[in-house]
């Protein structure tokens, strides 16, 4: 099988940053992850999600005070 016919989709990458954010993951599931996904792709989806979620706090904090 090709390297290309293993890479891993958006939505997937977007699920690894979620539940490394959340802190749950399998052992075994994370090397397979780490063999299947680009760097720079989850970079840039770490990087966005982490700024989706200071946003959505920043959000919270100006509609309660």
């Amino acid at each position: 099988m090709s390297r290309k016919a293993e890479r891993s989709s958006w939505l997937q990458t977007l699920r690894i940053v979620a539940w490394s954010l959340v802190g749950i993951r399998n052992g075994s599931r994370h090397h397979e992850d780490q063999r299947k996904v680009g760097v720079v792709a989850l970079m840039f989806t770490a990087l966005g999600a982490v700024l989706l979620f200071v946003l959505a706090l920043l959000a919270l904090v100006h509609w309660v005070a």
